[in-house]
């Protein structure tokens, strides 16, 4: 129950500082491409750190990468917060993201080697979600009421200093007593789960990118007011955090609930088109789909930081890749296309997720 707490509080911390910029980043830069910049840092820092951590974790153990992914965290933070801005904010950005592709993987993979991993995955992404949100709405908030501009990303950057004092008491549950592996065993797996399991990691790209490019498609296709569509958006993160609590403890088959949960993301994404309600369906399916795949690879392998690398790898892509497919689309055709090709995505996964077996 510590090691959950604890890493659920540090994922909140870290996803809630990587938002907490997003209301006053137009105090950061001149331009929608310095913003842009500033913003995407983050992501490509965590981005690039993702696979080599997992890869690390099954190397030397998962609990240094936490530590030195929370401390990562903190310094960029604080750096941030008393020196704004300056021409190094990019770089800063960066180092953050940097600390978030070193915790996330490792984090996940000590909560998904436990015997009680579906609960603990569950809280674990609860947690990140409640983050964004957190990041998005809490420092903006605390920006107007205190007249500060960087009181979020200082509430934040503290609270990441409570899980990393409390990672100086974590230690691996019995189950990770495994015999060494050699680098060319984990670089074999490493190519053996990425061929096997590439079906997952396929849908993990499509299913998770799915609300990426809906929150891209949505601002320009609405006419709704920037405060709105940020509840919006929230509301989508909001009932991801609620479904994967829930889902984790009922104990679903893995690839029918994979199946099931793209097909009903298929329907969900034209029913945005129709109505930003459905963006609640949509966090809810992407949380049945978030917990069936870690519940998948819990159960198929015994080291979990190669096959938690790669998925946090194909989720980032997903949110790259997705977005600016169908950005494409709704420049070159119209919106309908491009949330209807979004969509038909979802079906390939439920033409294909089957394939999807356990060696």
């Amino acid at each position: 129950m510590k090691t959950r707490l604890s890493l659920g509080l540090g994922v909140f911390s870290v996803m809630a500082l990587s938002n907490a910029i997003v209301p006053i980043l137009a105090g950061f830069g001149d331009s929608t491409i310095s913003q842009g910049a500033i913003y995407s840092a983050y992501f490509f820092g965590a981005f690039l750190l993702v696979l080599p951590s997992g890869f690390l974790a099954d190397r030397i153990g998962e609990i240094p990468l936490v530590r030195a992914g929370l401390a990562l965290t903190i310094i960029p933070g604080l750096l941030i917060a008393a020196f704004p801005p300056t021409p190094s904010l990019i770089l800063l950005r960066l180092v953050e993201g940097i600390g978030a592709g070193l915790f996330v993987p490792s984090a996940l993979a000590l909560i998904n080697a436990r015997t009680d991993h579906e609960a603990g995955s569950g809280t674990f992404m609860a947690m990140l979600n409640i983050g964004l949100v957190a990041g998005l709405i809490g420092g903006g908030w605390l920006a107007e009421v205190s007249g500060m501009p960087m009181a979020g990303i200082l509430l934040f950057t503290a609270s990441c200093a409570i899980p990393a004092a409390a990672s100086i008491f974590l230690t691996p549950g019995p189950e990770r007593a495994l015999p060494p592996e050699t680098m060319s065993g984990t670089l074999q797996r490493l190519v053996r789960v990425t061929r096997d399991y590439f079906w997952l990691w396929l849908s993990a790209v499509i299913l998770l990118g799915a609300t990426g490019a809906l929150t891209v498609l949505y601002p320009e296709f609405s006419s709704m007011s920037p405060a709105v569509l940020g509840l919006t958006i929230a509301a989508m993160n909001l009932s991801t955090a609620f479904a994967v609590v829930i889902v984790s403890r009922i104990h679903l088959p893995p690839v029918p609930a994979i199946r099931v949960a793209a097909l009903g993301m298929a329907g969900a994404v034209m029913l945005v088109f129709l109505s930003p309600f459905s963006f609640i369906l949509v966090g809810v399916l992407a949380g049945v789909v978030m917990i069936a795949q870690l519940a998948f690879l819990a159960t198929s392998e015994v080291r979990q930081g190669v096959v938690m690398g790669l998925f946090n790898a194909a989720s980032y892509g997903g949110m790259s890749i997705m977005p600016f497919i169908a950005g494409i689309v709704a420049e070159l055709s119209s919106f309908f296309v491009a949330f209807l090709v979004v969509a038909c995505f979802g079906l390939v996964v439920v033409a294909t997720i089957g394939r999807l077996t356990v060696h």
